[in-house]
């Protein structure tokens, strides 16, 4: 009988092992059925950009566009709920991460003094006048949010990004993406227009395109189209924009934790919550301003980096209805039509004063 006991802990151990495994292998399979899907839309989104040739419109926002087709024509699956929702959690996160590799301290360098001035100034004053105006239209704060993180650092990147610390809604979120889409494009269009007519000068358009366009895709359409000059100019300048998004999504991380304490909804002395996914951002802009990251691998990260956002807007749209958009109302757009045009009329002021 003794002999017999000495085995049990050896297979206590053994099984709690296996449960373990278990947990851990059902979970996995859980969220296989909701990546898959929102995988395969946003392959569906890459395929349709390149069908129809339309390189200025951000694969992020077909896919958007496309898992809310899915969701609302047809339903999105009881059994794809996790997967959808580790897509819009883990695999936004990844793909925020990854997006680091793209940017370095020397292009903040490259834009000079005044240029920075111009982009810091023109972000900045956006923000706070999209937040302000929030107010006073009575849009929800998070919405708000959203929209001017949108407007003023990245587009469809910066809300997604934003709302891993304001937590707003799924409608909310394309609600934001669809107002800095179509503002976006409207200043592809018009401002090349504008500065023809103006006769400004290369170099000029493209700081302003670079600090004022809400999408990189809308930005690079916008300002080759004025030229190779205007093209590069304008591209790093919003590649230095962009780098803007680790601080102010970690200061609005901090503001979030203080509302929260001042309604009581967590103990006074709670630390504000820290999105890692920004410090990982962070480490690789460090690690591409060493210029190890060169090349092939610079461009496969870059692929990555779309992919994995547009796994994640293919989620987001699958957990979004057309009812909650419309419940919001008129408001909101009217707010992203305000700051589409603050920043484009601020940050040309900005421009010129410098030139």
């Amino acid at each position: 009988m003794e002999h017999a006991h000495t085995g049990t802990p050896p297979f206590t151990e053994t099984g709690g092992r296996a449960g373990r495994n278990a947990v851990l292998r059902n979970a996995f399979q859980g969220i296989i059925p909701g990546l898959a899907l929102s995988i395969a839309i946003a392959g569906a989104g890459f395929a349709l950009r390149a069908v129809l040739g339309i390189g200025a419109i951000s694969p992020l926002i077909l896919s958007l566009l496309l898992g809310m087709a899915v969701n609302n024509l047809i339903g999105t699956p009881q059994g794809a709920v996790e997967g959808v929702k580790f897509g819009v959690r883990r695999v936004l996160r990844a793909g925020i991460v990854l997006l680091g590799l793209q940017l370095t301290l020397s292009q903040l360098v490259a834009i000079g003094g005044a240029g920075g001035i111009v982009i810091l100034f023109t972000l900045a004053a956006t923000f706070g006048f999209t937040v302000w105006l929030g107010r006073l239209l009575k849009v929800d704060t998070g919405l708000t949010k959203l929209i001017a993180a949108g407007s003023s650092i990245c587009g469809a990147s910066a809300v997604v990004a934003a709302n891993t610390v304001v937590g707003s809604d799924d409608e909310d979120v394309a609600y934001a993406v669809a107002c800095v889409t179509v503002f976006g494009s409207l200043s592809m269009v018009a401002m090349p227009a504008f500065a023809t007519a103006a006769g400004m000068a290369p170099a000029t358009f493209g700081l302003w395109a670079g600090a004022t366009i809400h999408e990189v895709a809308q930005v690079a359409g916008a300002a080759f189209a004025m030229g190779s000059e205007a093209g590069e100019v304008g591209t790093v300048a919003k590649l230095a924009r962009v780098v803007m998004l680790a601080p102010v999504v970690l200061a609005l991380g901090m503001a979030e934790a203080r509302r929260m304490r001042r309604s009581g909804q967590v103990a006074g002395n709670a630390a504000p919550p820290m999105p890692w996914f920004v410090i990982g951002f962070i480490a690789m802009v460090g690690i591409a301003s060493t210029g190890l990251v060169q090349g092939n691998v610079k461009q496969v990260a870059g692929v990555a980096t779309q992919v994995l956002l547009a796994v994640a807007l293919a989620a987001t749209g699958l957990q979004t209805h057309l009812g909650g958009l419309a419940a919001k109302g008129p408001r909101p757009a009217m707010l992203a039509a305000a700051s589409w045009v603050f920043i484009s009329l601020f940050g040309l002021g900005l421009v010129l004063m410098v030139e």
